[in-house]
């Protein structure tokens, strides 16, 4: 396997596979691999030949978010994060996502942001981000209740609690779930049927769909973004992240005196 971080393998019909590739780190990302992943979307996006956009992610895993060891506290700049967000919520093409594994924060908010989610059958997805004394990210506040309405919503983000893909399909997160061996196949078999019909036919219909979100997935960006400034490196967040370098379970009534 490549050492890049993101894997780009595009076939004779248009469909381009982007690969999230740190197996061993169960594809969790640090910044350059964020910058990676925000090129690839924008280089699918002005590259005439794509159609679609197949996201998987390599090994057993599609991705365990954020790679809390790896976190930099003190970045000039726009966060990589968001320059990725950016890019995603500027592709205008179908993106078909195909998770496995694994599928926690981002590699559960970003389903949010597909068109069509297939899930195998040993996915382990996760909102993380109150037991990490955070807010949501990739507007998730929004698009969570917008996918899934605002109580299933609501359960998954203030439980943080671990589901898999029956839950996520049962709620509306998943378009379908297969065994794991037919996940990719299937997705790919589902992303060349649409990649056989004209360009501008999907850019089309994906903006009109998408018309009415945009605003809104903007705003919460934005309220994300100050909430994070708001918490991060409070007490209870650090106790978070000691907890989870410590192996132990965090303990935050300390902070209820």
């Amino acid at each position: 396997m490549s050492d890049a971080l993101v894997l780009t393998d595009l076939d004779e019909d248009g469909v381009l596979t982007v690969t999230m590739n740190r197996p061993t780190r169960r594809n969790a990302f640090n910044s350059e691999a964020f910058l990676a992943l925000r090129d690839a979307f924008a280089e699918a996006n002005s590259d005439p030949k794509v159609a679609v956009v197949l996201l998987t992610g390599a090994g057993d895993d599609f991705s365990s978010g954020l790679d809390l060891s790896a976190v930099d506290m003190n970045q000039d700049g726009p966060p990589p994060f968001e320059l990725m967000m950016d890019a995603i919520c500027a592709f205008d093409k179908p993106l078909v996502c195909a998770a496995k594994g694994c599928a926690i924060g981002f590699g559960a908010t970003v389903l949010f942001h597909a068109d069509v989610v297939y899930l195998g059958r040993s996915a382990k997805m996760r909102f993380p981000f109150a037991s990490l004394g955070l807010v949501t990210e990739a507007a998730a506040a929004y698009m969570g209740p917008a996918t899934i309405g605002y109580k299933q919503a609501a359960e998954l983000l203030f439980t943080a609690e671990f589901f898999g893909a029956d839950k996520a399909l049962e709620y509306g997160i998943a378009t379908r779930t297969y065994p794991d061996e037919n996940l990719v196949p299937k997705a790919l078999e589902k992303a060349r049927e649409m990649a056989q019909w004209p360009i501008d036919s999907l850019v089309e219909i994906k903006r009109i769909m998408k018309a009415m979100h945009g605003d809104k997935v903007a705003l919460a960006r934005k309220l994300e973004m100050e909430g994070f400034g708001k918490l991060m490196g409070s007490d209870a967040n650090m106790e978070a992240f000691s907890a989870f370098m410590e192996r132990r379970p965090p303990d935050f009534k300390q902070f209820r005196k």
